[in-house]
């Protein structure tokens, strides 16, 4: 985080600047994902403080959410700012939509098909991975799909967010410097999820801490940085804000606040790694560390104006546009390097699965990445140019009309004058 090169953004803002970093960033969060199921299957989680590091990787998924939270929510950020209305919701769902399903739903197909142990995949564990209500139906979570839990729930927030952006429409302009507070109060609440949950009955199967709302702080520092870097000048936040946004620009601070958070999780605060079952407290403290900690890793990024040597190289780059193939397939594919390579589970050897998983998942992702999820983005968006340039020529005619009936009604007096003189 500190190997940083200073550039120089232009004058429109960093609301409508790519941020190259980001891309590397969540490369990090996918090999981190990555690192902690092959740590886990190998046998690497346990008491050593090491298999604490190892498990405790499964806090990548906090970046992850961050990151959507702060890209998806940065065009309504500048919106209110400016007083204009919010991005079209349809444009939004259907750039969602190709996002993510697509590419998904081959994985899933594939997954159920070929791995053996979902050969007896009845019609509700398909219905289920292929509508991504996976973590609402019971005992649906199957195998080389655990992963996908996390997808769900960042498909609900997807859902989430219009509703979330006219919700607070009223904090526009000079009341945008409300926006961070009410943001930050809101992920204050959901932390009151887990307690809430201890209320329900549900079916076996179900867990109810693994919904939207008991991950929400984690899309919401996202949420609050896109705030951040939507008001550069410091005109829509108040004093306490501006300072909190000039310390999390630099690198150094940010650093020591993100390894502290992560040290603390990899101690009983935040519960045990693996399987373990995790108390209300230690759910709540895993909550809150995983916001600081992707909140620290993405602030130099997004709130300076600088580059990354180490994530924006060409490998991470390369890695970033691949990282959604590598989540959805890395889980399946670790499972096919154990029978492909006569590795036994839970014995060990977690260098070499952990070579072989990741060369894999990134060939799947690739491949994913240029047949499958490119094209299909490029022609969504192709045909949103196609049907913008239809709407043009469909005005055109009635603009050109419009300009002729103005320049008759123009010349229109001067004619009446001439005819009263001639008679």
């Amino acid at each position: 985080m500190s190997d940083v090169v200073p550039v120089t953004l232009s004058p429109a803002g960093r609301m409508s600047a790519y941020v190259v970093s980001l891309d590397g960033l969540r490369a990090v969060a996918a090999l981190g994902v990555l690192t902690t199921h092959v740590a886990f299957q190998t046998g690497g989680l346990g008491p050593h403080w090491l298999h604490q590091v190892w498990g405790r990787l499964d806090l990548a998924v906090a970046v992850f959410f961050a990151l959507s939270g702060f890209l998806l929510w940065r065009p309504h950020a500048g919106a209110a700012r400016q007083e204009r209305s919010s991005p079209p919701v349809r444009r939004y769902l259907a750039h969602r939509f190709v996002r993510i399903w697509p590419a998904y739903a081959i994985a899933v197909v594939v997954v159920l098909l070929v791995l053996p142990d979902n050969h007896l995949a009845d019609a509700t564990v398909w219905l289920a991975n292929l509508t991504l209500t996976q973590i609402y139906v019971p005992l649906t979570l199957t195998a080389g799909l655990t992963q996908m839990w996390s997808l769900a729930v960042e498909a609900s927030f997807y859902l989430l967010l219009p509703v979330l952006a006219w919700a607070m429409r009223g904090f526009s302009g000079r009341r945008a410097r409300l926006r961070i507070p009410v943001l930050a109060a809101l992920g204050l609440v959901a932390l009151g999820w887990a307690p809430l949950t201890t209320l329900f009955t549900l079916r076996p199967g179900i867990t109810a801490t693994n919904w939207l709302p008991g991950y929400l702080p984690w899309f919401i520092a996202g949420l609050i940085l896109a705030e951040m870097a939507a008001d550069e000048v410091g005109r829509t936040t108040d004093r306490p804000t501006r300072r909190v946004r000039r310390l999390s620009s630099h690198a150094l601070p940010m650093a020591v606040v993100a390894v502290v958070a992560y040290v603390l999780a990899c101690t009983p605060l935040a519960g045990p790694t693996g399987l373990g079952e995790v108390s209300t407290g230690a759910f709540i403290g895993k909550t809150v560390l995983g916001a600081v900690l992707a909140y620290a890793l993405m602030a130099p990024l997004v709130l300076a104006d600088g580059r990354h040597r180490f994530l924006d190289s060409a490998p991470m780059q390369a890695l970033g546009r691949w990282s959604y193939g590598i989540f959805i397939w890395h889980v399946a594919i670790l499972a096919a390097v154990f029978e492909l390579f006569s590795i036994a589970p839970f014995r060990g050897q977690m260098p070499l699965v952990w070579v072989l998983t990741a060369v894999l998942s990134a060939g799947v992702a690739a491949v994913s990445y240029s047949m499958v999820e490119e094209p299909l983005r490029r022609a969504l968006r192709a045909r949103e140019r196609e049907r913008a340039e239809r709407e043009r020529r469909e005005k055109e005619p009635g603009q050109s009309g419009d300009r002729a009936s103005v320049a008759i009604t123009a010349r229109q007096p001067s004619v009446s004058k001439a005819t009263s003189a001639g008679s």
